[in-house]
């Protein structure tokens, strides 16, 4: 069983930073594929960054390219999500999420469904 829990949102304003932290316990996020999903209000829960186990290569959405980086650390089990340059749109709730058939390589990068999600850790930002 995976379990993961993200934290590091909060309120900035637009032009800010945040980094939110993906952790994950009972299980090394070295064997797994790690995506980063948020939700804004009214809208539907979108894919918008993840990155490889196998090589670390990252994938990202065109709305956060060039503004946020996933990264991961070995050694403290955690995946980041830094988000720079933050706008008004990114507001929402944020999410990581895995599951143990699927690939940031695959296809289209994200699938519909996940085994595994964390609670969500909330961002705003305000103009």
């Amino acid at each position: 069983q995976v379990q993961l829990v993200e934290s590091g949102g909060g309120s900035v304003q637009s032009g800010g930073s945040l980094r939110l932290s993906c952790v994950a316990s009972e299980f090394t996020l070295d064997y797994l594929d790690i995506g980063w999903f948020r939700q804004a209000p009214g809208k539907e829960r979108e894919g918008i960054s993840c990155i490889s186990r196998n090589d670390g290569s990252t994938y990202y959405t065109d709305s956060v390219k060039g503004r946020f980086t996933i990264s991961r650390d070995k050694a403290k089990n955690t995946v980041y999500l830094r988000m720079n340059n933050l706008k008004p749109e990114d507001t929402g709730i944020y999410y990581c999420a895995t599951d143990l058939l699927w690939s940031c390589s695959d296809t289209g990068h994200f699938r519909a469904e996940y085994d595994y999600w964390g609670q969500g850790t909330q961002v705003t930002v305000s103009s």
